[in-house]
C-alpha cells in the first residue's frame, strides 16, 4: 500500500497545531480550487489530495491513528477518503465558507434541518415520588405552520423559477481567471422562489405554538433526574427529524424528612420519660400516620428504622424510614417534681455531681489494636 505523508502534503510539520493545519490547507485549497484551473486535471487531483491530507489531519481520532500506525493503519479503521469532488465540496461546506465567505457547489436541493432541542423544569413534591405520577405541562415551541405544512409559501399559488440563477441554484463569480460557483442567495440553491410567502409563518414554515403534554414520572425518581422525551422538540424542515424534550426534575425540600437515596431521614421529638420507660407513638407520615415503638431505655442520638416505609428505589423495593431520637428534658420543674425526681434517684441509685468521659468506638477500637501490639 502507497504511502502518504499527509503532513508533507500540506507543508507543515509533525508538531503542527491545528490553526497551522487549517493555515495551510486555506492556501492550497485556494491555489488547487477546479474553478481556478477549469480542465486542469492535475490540479483537480492535488485539490483531492490536499483535502484529504486536511480531513485527516484536523480530526484528533484520525489523525492520532495516523501517527501511531501510519496510513495502512488508518485504512485498516475503515477511512475510505474522498470519492469525488463534489465529497469535498459537501464535506468542507462550513470550512469552504470560513475560509472564501461563501459556499461552494451543495446541490440544487435544500438541505435538511433537524428541530432544536427543549428543556424544561418540572418541581414537584416529595410525596410525588411515591408512585408513578402522571403530570400535564405545557410547552411552547416552534411547529410546522398549518397552512403551509412546513413548506414557506402559499401552497395555492406555489413556486416560480428563481430569476437570479435562471433556475440551476447557482452563481459564477468569475474575476480574471478565477471562478467560483456558490449557491444562489435569492433561492438558497433550490433553482425557485416563492411567488408568494405563507401568510401565516412568514415563509419560515413553522410558527410558535403551545402544546400540552401529559407525561409519566416514574416512582423513585430523583432530584436532578433528566426525562427525555423523543420528537417533542421543535419541528424539522425539509424532512429534518423533530428535537426531543429534556424534562429536569426538581423536587422541593420537605419540612422534616430528607432523603438519602432510598431511605427517608427524620429527627423523632420525645420527652425523657418516653426514653426512659418506653413509649408508641403517632407521627404524620405524607398521606398517613404510623406508630412508632420507643424501646425503654432509648438514647439520645439512637436511629429507630421502619422498614420498608423509604421510597421506592430501581429496582422497585422501597428503602426504611430513620428516625433520629432527640431526647426532650424540661427546662423548669415544679417543686414537687423536683421532690419525685429525688425519690427517683435514691430510688435507682442515681447520684448528682457524677461524671465520666466516654470515647468513641472507633477510638477504643484503635487503643485496643495499639495495646495488643506493645502490651500497654
Amino acid at each position: 500500500m502507497a504511502y502518504k505523508d499527509y503532513y508533507a502534503i500540506l507543508g507543515v510539520p509533525r508538531n503542527a497545531s491545528q490553526e497551522e493545519i487549517k493555515r495551510a490547507y486555506r492556501r492550497l485549497a485556494l491555489k488547487y480550487h477546479p474553478d481556478k484551473n477549469p480542465g486542469n486535471r492535475e490540479a483537480e487531483e492535488k485539490f483531492k489530495e490536499i483535502s484529504e491530507a486536511y480531513e485527516v489531519l484536523s480530526d484528533p481520532e484520525k489523525r492520532a491513528i495516523y501517527d501511531n500506525y501510519g496510513y495502512s493503519g488508518l485504512k485498516s479503521s475503515g477511512y475510505k477518503g474522498f470519492e469525488d469532488i463534489g465529497d469535498i465540496f459537501k464535506t468542507f461546506s462550513d470550512i469552504f465558507e470560513e475560509f472564501f465567505g461563501f459556499t461552494f457547489d451543495r446541490g440544487s436541493e435544500p438541505h435538511p434541518i433537524d428541530g432544536a432541542d427543549l428543556s424544561y423544569e418540572l418541581v414537584l413534591d416529595l410525596k410525588d415520588v411515591f408512585k408513578d405520577k402522571d403530570v400535564t405541562i405545557e410547552i411552547q415551541k416552534l411547529d410546522l405552520c398549518d397552512n403551509c405544512h412546513g413548506l414557506g409559501y402559499d401552497p395555492q399559488k406555489g413556486v416560480k423559477t428563481c430569476p437570479s440563477c435562471k433556475g440551476s441554484g447557482k452563481i459564477t463569480y468569475t474575476e480574471g481567471f478565477f471562478r467560483i460557483r456558490y449557491v444562489c442567495p435569492d433561492c438558497g440553491g433550490r433553482g425557485v422562489v416563492y411567488v408568494e410567502r405563507c401568510k401565516e409563518c412568514q415563509g419560515a414554515g413553522r410558527v410558535p405554538k403551545k402544546k400540552k403534554l401529559t407525561i409519566t414520572v416514574p416512582a423513585g425518581v430523583e432530584d436532578g433526574t433528566i426525562l427525555r422525551i423523543p420528537g417533542e422538540g421543535e419541528a424539522g424542515l425539509y424532512g429534518g427529524r423533530p428535537g426531543d424534550l429534556f424534562i429536569r426534575i426538581k423536587i422541593k425540600p420537605h419540612p422534616f424528612f430528607y432523603r438519602d437515596r432510598g431511605n427517608l431521614r427524620a429527627s423523632l421529638k420525645i420527652n425523657f420519660l418516653s426514653a426512659i420507660l418506653g413509649d408508641r407513638v403517632k407521627i404524620p407520615y405524607f398521606d398517613e400516620e404510623i406508630e412508632i415503638d420507643i424501646p425503654p431505655g432509648t438514647q439520645p442520638g439512637e436511629e429507630i428504622v421502619v422498614k420498608g416505609k423509604g421510597v421506592p428505589t430501581k429496582s422497585g423495593a422501597r428503602g426504611d424510614l430513620i428516625l433520629r431520637v432527640d431526647v426532650e428534658l424540661p427546662k423548669k420543674v415544679s417543686e414537687r417534681g423536683k421532690e419525685l425526681l429525688e425519690e427517683f434517684a435514691k430510688v435507682e441509685k442515681i447520684s448528682k455531681g457524677k461524671s465520666s468521659l466516654g470515647s468513641p468506638d472507633k477510638k477504643k477500637k484503635k487503643e485496643g489494636f495499639w495495646r495488643k501490639i506493645f502490651g500497654r
